[in-house]
């Protein structure tokens, strides 16, 4: 799909501006009311700030799908085009209906590790079955979710599972803060997002047929120099964390990259001026 960013000339401002406000108000019904309004509201001395708020917002989308199509092609560079299993995954209605639901949520990704979340999802989708779809779409949800600094997190527990608050604090690269501060503060929500979420907890013992044991009573109780007890620390770190199974299949899926099964060459071109592709090698 191809965007032109150019704005209109001068003379033809007004009238380019109102039809293109009327039809993009037509291409998005939650938009249509505000658009149609503005359509009407723009006259000839206001068009250069016209052409400018056009030009950015065409370029806006044309970052879009340029980030969608570098994903697209990513995804099937790691495909085995080769294997009739994945060739009948990924033309199934369910994963079709996988690739719909987060190239329409997916208004560009705000990051570009968000990006490689994604496409690493779909990329591992189509090649194993190792969890229900209904579990890929809620890893699909957590990217919309979930910030950087959640990731982050995510990723300090699975890399050192036992891990105190404290030790994430350390681990994910922050420095010391007040109890009573913003950071402190954001950092608890954090934790208790992904707790409720689901993707982590705090370690529990486990019998032989994998039901989770009780913890021993007794609560730690901590003073202050004029006795009054303490809120236990953001930072504490004693009480130790794990991923959940749900957690560490969302590993596997988003922080996983599959190889490459075959090469894009951006640069290369055929006459027809599609890209040039080649196939990897099994030991690359």
């Amino acid at each position: 799909m191809s965007i032109d960013p150019e704005p209109p000339e001068e003379g033809k401002g007004p009238k380019f501006t109102r039809g293109a406000l009327q039809a993009i108000g037509g291409l998005i019904p939650f938009a249509g009311g505000l658009f149609s309004a503005a359509a009407g509201a723009w006259s000839e001395h206001e068009q250069e700030r016209v052409n400018a708020f056009f030009k950015h917002w065409l370029k806006m989308l044309q970052d879009e799908m340029r980030e969608k199509e570098q994903t697209i092609l990513e995804i099937m560079a790691r495909i085995d085009m080769h294997d009739e299993k994945v060739n009948e995954r990924i033309e199934s209605p369910e994963y079709q209906s996988l690739l719909k639901k987060t190239f329409r949520e997916w208004a560009g990704a705000e990051s570009e590790s968000k990006r490689i979340f994604i496409r690493n999802i779909l990329s591992n989708a189509a090649a194993s079955n190792i969890t229900s779809d209904d579990v890929i779409r809620l890893f699909i949800d957590w990217l919309k979710r979930y910030s950087e600094m959640h990731f982050q997190v995510i990723a300090a527990v699975y890399n050192a599972a036992g891990i105190t608050r404290g030790g994430i604090w350390k681990k994910i690269g922050k420095e010391p803060v007040r109890e009573d501060s913003p950071e402190a503060g954001l950092y608890r929500l954090l934790i208790r997002d992904l707790a409720m979420g689901g993707i982590i907890r705090q370690h529990r013992a486990k019998d032989a047929d994998g039901n989770f044991l009780t913890k021993p009573s007794g609560r730690r109780s901590t003073s202050g120099v004029s006795g009054a007890k303490i809120m236990e620390s953001a930072f504490d770190e004693n009480d130790e964390y794990e991923l959940s199974e749900l957690g560490r299949q969302f590993v596997h899926y988003a922080m996983t990259d599959l190889p490459l099964k075959i090469e894009f060459h951006p640069d290369q071109r055929d006459d027809e001026g599609d890209v040039g592709v080649s196939e990897t090698s099994p030991g690359a």
